[in-house]
C-alpha cells in the first residue's frame, strides 16, 4: 500500500458524513463487492447515505477510487454525476449496468474498464492491502457538465472548482497470492 493521499492537492473542502450499512469505514469490503473475476465478486455497488452537507449545496457526484492500484494513476472502479441535492442516499446496487437505483437525472460514467457501473475490488494477488476511496462531492452547481461518456479524471477535474465539501469513507481489499 501506498501512502498515496488522492486529496493532498485538491482545493480545501468542508467534510460532512457519509455511512453505509454495506461496508465500514476502514475496514474490507464484503465479497460483494468485489470484481466478478474474484471468487465470490458480484461488482455490487455499496449502500450509501449522507448528511450535513454544506449549505449552498446543488448536487452530489459519488466516486470510488483506488490510488493503491499497480498503474500510476490509480484505478477508477465508479463515478456518478449530477445526483440532485434533495437525494441523500444510494440504495446497494444502485450501479448496476442500467444504473436502476440511482435518482433521475444522475448518470453513471464509465469507469477504467470502461463501463458505466461499478465495478468490484481486484487487486493484484500478491500485491497488499489496497484503499478504495468511497467520496460523495458536495457540489455548487446542479449539474457539474461533463459528457456521460467522460472519464472520472475528466469529472473530478471539472468538480475541482465546484466542491463545497466532501464526505469520505475508505474499504480495504487484498488478494493473497
Amino acid at each position: 500500500m501506498s501512502a498515496n493521499d488522492p486529496f493532498a492537492r485538491l482545493p480545501e473542502a468542508a467534510s460532512f458524513t457519509v455511512t453505509s450499512t454495506t461496508v465500514t469505514d476502514g475496514a474490507p469490503w464484503p465479497p460483494e463487492q468485489f470484481s466478478s473475476g474474484i471468487p465470490g465478486g458480484k461488482d455490487i455497488s455499496p449502500q450509501l447515505s449522507w448528511s450535513g452537507a454544506p449549505e449552498g449545496t446543488k448536487s452530489y457526484a459519488v466516486t470510488v477510487y483506488d490510488p493503491d492500484a499497480p498503474t500510476g494513476s490509480g484505478f477508477w472502479h465508479w463515478a456518478v454525476a449530477d445526483i440532485p441535492a434533495a437525494v441523500t442516499e444510494l440504495p446497494e446496487g444502485a450501479g448496476d449496468d442500467t444504473g436502476s437505483g440511482l435518482p433521475e437525472g444522475a448518470f453513471q460514467l464509465p469507469n477504467d474498464v470502461r463501463a458505466a457501473r461499478f465495478i468490484g475490488a481486484a487487486p493484484p494477488a500478491g500485491h497488499g492491502q489496497h484503499r478504495y476511496f468511497i467520496v460523495v462531492h458536495a457540489l455548487d452547481v446542479e449539474s457539474i457538465g461533463v459528457p456521460a461518456d467522460a472519464t472520472p479524471a475528466l469529472l473530478g477535474f471539472t468538480m475541482s472548482g465546484h466542491t463545497l465539501g466532501r464526505a469520505v469513507l475508505t474499504a480495504t481489499a487484498e488478494t493473497p497470492a
